[in-house]
């Protein structure tokens, strides 16, 4: 039986250790979201996470029945898909104002992965994500 040494060990755990954080930390669409579940969100941004495998808008969202502020998490695609689409992570600063359109998280959290989010003044920005844009086409097509 061959040992290796205590290096060697460590290394290979620090590989496996990295590949199964990634493998956990990404995650697909159908499995965290609801694509017959979609929403509109208005809001203000509260921070915008330029991280990778997702970018993420943290929002103040008034709920227009109970006036209640929830604070709500929404998922957008990687900062290279974002840079391919004009974004930099000055591109939403704190307090500016957005409308989310995209789908709910299926553990009903206040977590949505958007499509497009659009500004008071009617401009539009994808946020790169291809799978939720994928089911944004579906849902106007009339499908799932």
């Amino acid at each position: 039986m061959r040992t290796i040494g205590w290096r060697a060990h460590i290394m290979g755990l620090a590989i496996a250790a990295g590949a199964t954080g990634t493998a956990l930390a990404h995650h697909s669409f159908a499995a965290e979201f609801d694509s017959s579940k979609s929403m509109r969100l208005v809001g203000t941004v509260v921070k915008f996470e330029w991280v990778n495998p997702h970018s993420w808008i943290h929002m103040d969202v008034i709920d227009p029945q109970t006036k209640v502020h929830q604070l709500w998490r929404i998922e957008g695609g990687a900062p290279s898909a974002l840079l391919r689409r004009g974004w930099n992570r000055n591109s939403l600063p704190a307090g500016t104002k957005i409308i989310v359109d995209g789908f709910a998280a299926r553990d009903k959290d206040s977590r949505a992965s958007a499509s497009e989010i659009s500004f008071p003044d009617g401009r539009t920005l994808s946020l790169g994500n291809p799978n939720t844009e994928a089911a944004a086409a579906a849902l106007k097509r009339g499908g799932n």
